[in-house]
């Protein structure tokens, strides 16, 4: 408790970490994943959790913050391989123009991720006015 008295933060009962098993990062060792003490939960954030940070973020006045974190909890719900895939996608000339659009919009739709899809259209614009992406089928043959 603080002198001002105890707390009164209306998250405090709703705050999904608190539901969450504790562990120390001294416990967080290789032995203990061998042993079978720790499990992908254990070290994995959750949805739930980023979510209740954007909204956190977002009234206390920093709304890219808070999509941040919005992008992030989407990103829970991705295998993976196709995180991977995706990632690899938005290299430089690895993909063209309208891969990144489809990634897009595969990535939102299939995953339920409309921050993430949006952010993959601003790359795609970005890319493209910056001469970064690796040129379309008919782009690449030469007509003269």
């Amino acid at each position: 408790m603080s002198a001002k008295g105890p707390r009164t933060d209306p998250d405090i009962d709703t705050d999904i970490r608190r539901n969450q098993r504790l562990i120390s990062t001294s416990d967080i060792t290789l032995e203990n994943v061998r042993l079978g003490k720790l499990s992908a939960d254990d070290l994995t954030i959750q949805r739930d959790t980023l979510l209740q940070q954007a909204r956190r973020a977002e009234a206390e006045g920093y709304p890219q913050l808070a999509r941040n974190f919005r992008r992030a909890a989407e990103l829970t719900a991705l295998p993976n391989d196709v995180l991977l895939a995706a990632y690899e996608k938005l290299r430089p000339y690895r993909a063209s123009y309208f891969e990144l659009l489809s990634l897009s919009q595969e990535i939102a739709a299939r995953y339920d991720a409309p921050e993430t899809g949006s952010y993959i259209r601003e790359a795609a614009e970005a890319c493209r006015d910056k001469g970064l992406l690796k040129p379309d089928d008919e782009q690449e043959v030469d007509m003269t």
